[in-house]
């Protein structure tokens, strides 16, 4: 079977197996993953986080924005661009007021909000659908993650967020995939070795 197979197969069955969790369940989980992200040394360092407006059943990053911002910390959230070819991040400080349903529905930055532009991120809370202990991550197919961090050699520090249902054995990569260093569950905190966050 082909990697590109494979990939389908995989993320068909992981996202089947997560919007079948019960919404309690999926509350219970993500708060108890938001202590362990808030936990995270390199967390607590990180003046600047990327994260992401949570869609459909995967972990609920309300909490974790809501907390940042109120800890102090600036948060950026991605908007995926007007070609759909790349996703481009802007500063959010109410994400009630500042997000809104964009490209497939997800929650995305309003246009009044201000892009990143140079500023170094510390820290991003990098989504998908698979991880394994390796650090190896399966996304949603776009590539928009792997070509933004691209640009980010050894920095920031790459952390996935994800229920234990979505820690698989392997995955198939490829060249270009960029590992992450933190895989956080709701039952442990997997660290990774590799803190370039590419292939060893």
């Amino acid at each position: 079977m082909d990697s590109h197979k494979q990939k389908r197969e995989i993320r068909a069955r992981i996202i089947a197996q997560r919007e079948a969790l019960a919404a309690g369940t999926r509350r219970a989980w993500s708060s108890a993953i938001t202590e362990r992200l808030e936990a995270l040394p390199e967390y607590r360092a990180a003046r600047l986080v990327a994260a992401y407006a949570s869609y459909r059943g995967e972990f609920d990053t309300a909490e974790l924005i809501e907390h940042a911002l109120a800890g102090g910390k600036r948060v950026v959230v991605p908007r995926v661009s007007p070609r759909r070819d790349r996703i481009e991040f802007f500063f959010v400080g109410d994400p009630r007021r500042d997000l809104a349903p964009g490209a497939w529905g997800i929650p995305e930055p309003r246009s009044h909000c201000a892009g990143l532009g140079g500023d170094a991120l510390d820290l991003v809370l990098t989504p998908g659908v698979a991880f394994t202990r390796r650090g190896e991550r399966l996304g949603y197919g776009r590539g928009f993650y792997d070509r933004f961090l691209a640009q980010y050699g050894g920095r920031p520090r790459l952390v996935a967020a994800a229920y234990s249902i979505q820690v698989v054995e392997r995955l198939p990569t490829e060249a270009h995939d960029r590992r992450v260093q933190r895989v956080v569950t709701e039952q442990e905190t997997i660290v990774i070795g590799n803190d370039a966050g590419n292939q060893p």
